[in-house]
């Protein structure tokens, strides 16, 4: 009996390679929906030859894409996204600012550092919290005052945030964060 020959495709890192072309493309489509799947199917793959674009797609005029190519970069954690995602923290749009801080805690990076530390003060919620788990992820020891500070917060999630960032930078720094009085 002849053994039928096997049709798989192309090998994986064809098709993968032709996978983030494809996506990419897609970042520059006039269709919103289809811009949003790209930037969040270009993070999921995890291929950091998707950086350039997403950093691109942060200047999208949907408020949508911004977030989700910030967070995207975060999930991809490439160094080379860091400035972008710091300059996304000076936004207008409060969105590209939480996902920037997003972004920036996924990373871990210390030129995050100082940057979150002053979206602790931004009037939006949402950026304080996500400023803060950010600050937690990286675990960097001059966040503490800040955050011990931010746990005065008028907004109880951000309190929380600020509590759970405090805990966080303790296991990893043990002795660095005082016992609360």
């Amino acid at each position: 009996m002849a053994e039928e020959p096997q049709t798989t495709g192309p090998p994986p890192a064809v098709s993968f390679a032709y996978s983030v072309a494809y996506y990419v493309s897609f970042l520059k489509s006039p269709h919103l929906q289809e811009r949003i799947k790209a930037a969040e199917a270009l993070g999921d793959m995890g291929d950091l030859r998707a950086v350039e674009p997403l950093m691109q797609a942060l200047e999208d005029p949907a408020t949508e894409v911004r977030w989700v190519a910030a967070k995207s970069l975060g999930m991809l954690g490439d160094p080379r996204a860091v400035p972008a995602l710091i300059q996304g923290l000076k936004s207008e749009d409060k969105w590209l600012r939480c996902g920037g801080a997003y972004g920036l805690g996924k990373i871990r990076d210390p030129r995050g550092v100082e940057p979150l530390i002053a979206m602790l003060n931004d009037p939006e919620h949402n950026v304080r919290r996500q400023a803060a788990q950010a600050l937690g992820r990286i675990g960097d020891e001059q966040a503490i005052d800040p955050l011990i500070k931010l746990q005065k917060d008028p907004n109880s999630t951000v309190r929380l945030a600020a509590g759970d960032a405090l805990e966080q930078i303790k296991k990893k720094k043990p002795g660095t964060v005082p016992e609360p009085v």
